[in-house]
């Protein structure tokens, strides 16, 4: 008597060559093809048509999810790492791009929003301050590049669209502001946080 379920008798359940797809894989963020993994559709012994399934990335080994539409999860990561961060703004902005990893533009725009608040913050600005005031006081301290404060603002419309009117935030939304924050934090921690210590400006963190 069998005390596990022995999944190697039906096809699908076994690890097959599928129908190859390439795709922008959502672990390691390569561009790949694969046809190896897991088909979805058809009949037990793995013949029959594919309707999705699950795809195994050639260069890291992850499973992805492939539906009827060929539409991939998790969805790659937007942005890239910044480094020099403090350890608080760090974790928004992971949660952003996790966000959008998973189709959650949304949530990315209100913490794109949220991490500005943050930095202002942490760059000296006064705590329980109006986003907007936090917006200014970046502009006027020269923490926002030149001709970057209408990004700034365009975060500000749209995280209010987020936070406060019913509407949907689209891919395209969290895709500019991710490169922006992107940006923003690079030229506020990287950039410097970079330098030797000697020549680094002194500025204080108080987001943990």
């Amino acid at each position: 008597m069998k005390t596990f379920f022995d999944s190697s008798q039906y096809g699908y359940f076994q690890k097959q060559q599928i129908d190859p797809q390439s795709f922008q894989c959502g672990y390691c963020n390569n561009p790949v093809t694969s046809d190896r993994g897991y088909k979805i559709g058809g009949h037990r012994d793995g013949s029959g048509n594919q309707v999705g399934g699950v795809y195994i990335c050639p260069s890291c080994q992850g499973a992805l999810f492939c539906d009827v539409q060929k539409n991939f999860y998790p969805k790659p990561t937007m942005g890239n790492a910044v480094q020099n961060l403090p350890p608080g703004i760090a974790a928004l902005y992971s949660e952003a791009r996790a966000c959008c990893g998973v189709g959650g533009y949304t949530a990315a725009v209100l913490s794109c929003r949220k991490i500005l608040m943050h930095i202002a913050v942490d760059l000296g600005a006064e705590q329980n301050k109006s986003f907007m005031h936090y917006v200014e006081w970046m502009h006027d301290n020269h923490h926002i590049p030149p001709k970057g404060k209408t990004w700034v603002d365009h975060i500000r419309s749209k995280g209010n669209e987020a936070n406060h009117e019913i509407t949907i935030a689209k891919q395209s939304d969290a895709e500019r502001l991710i490169k922006f924050t992107e940006m923003l934090l690079k030229v506020n921690y990287e950039f410097p946080g970079s330098l030797p210590k000697e020549q680094a400006p002194t500025t204080p963190s108080t987001i943990q």
